[in-house]
């Protein structure tokens, strides 16, 4: 069995009274490649930010590696190894492709202003460093070639990875990818979900991604987690949730080959 490298327990977030986060439990095996979807609504997107630190539960608990995290801040569980991506774009859009990718690299960075400010050689070869990996993932994502435009002139696509791209330069364990194929067309998701199976395989990453995009997901998914109402309701291998009657009242009736 594969080590856990994040644990949810009892976890919920209340608003008032509506519980967009009930009872989830669930723990994550390092290395696994997990879809989560749902019903609009379902709680998806507050899962995500309650596992990714962007709020604080109502109750429950969340561990990473062994270390219960739930109430701390963003940047605590940033350097526990957790990134993840936002469906709205969150690109420093005023900046090229290179520089938002080098903006990751520096969350994790332990370079010290004084040896960049005094032109040290160790700050310089590090920053060499860390420009080589940089242009690597880039190269990965297919951006290498676009490096020095400004990303408000990358296409939706384009902008899309790139915010991929600078989510991978933090160096995470844990990548979670809300709904990554949001506004592509089918050819461009089809070349999303090559390059995310292509970074996971070769990086060892644990990945888990939301994506209303049901080809997406069961063409990734090792396995599916499935909300509905806050609530864990169903997880199993693509094909075990394509045959849940479960699954499918919650999406009331629709194919989940759409």
């Amino acid at each position: 069995m594969n080590n856990i490298i994040l644990k949810a327990e009892g976890l919920c977030k209340y608003y008032g009274g509506v519980r967009a986060v009930d009872q989830f439990s669930y723990a994550l095996e390092e290395g696994k490649l997990i879809g989560l979807i749902g019903p609009n609504g379902a709680g998806k997107s507050t899962l995500f930010n309650l596992l990714s630190g962007a709020v604080k539960p109502t109750h429950g608990t969340i561990e990473i590696g062994g270390e219960a995290v739930h109430g701390k801040r963003p940047d605590e569980f940033s350097r526990k190894g957790v990134a993840r991506t936002f469906q709205n774009l969150r690109l420093f859009k005023g900046l090229s492709v290179m520089e938002n990718v080098l903006a990751g690299f520096h969350q994790r960075s332990d370079l010290s202003i004084a040896r960049g400010i005094l032109g040290l050689p160790s700050f310089r070869r590090k920053e060499k460093e860390t420009e080589e990996k940089a242009k690597s993932l880039l190269d990965s994502f297919g951006l290498l070639g676009k490096k020095d435009e400004l990303a408000v002139n990358l296409s939706y696509g384009d902008q899309r990875r790139l915010e991929i791209v600078r989510s991978m330069a933090t160096q995470p364990r844990i990548l979670f990818l809300d709904e990554p194929a949001a506004g592509m067309n089918p050819y461009e998701s089809r070349q999303l979900v090559e390059l995310i199976r292509q970074v996971w395989e070769e990086r060892r990453l644990t990945v888990v991604l939301i994506e209303h995009d049901m080809d997406v997901v069961m063409n990734l998914s090792q396995e599916v987690l499935v909300l509905d109402y806050g609530k864990l309701i169903f997880h199993g291998t693509p094909d075990e949730v394509r045959n849940s009657d479960l699954v499918r009242e919650a999406y009331l009736g629709g194919d989940l080959d759409d």
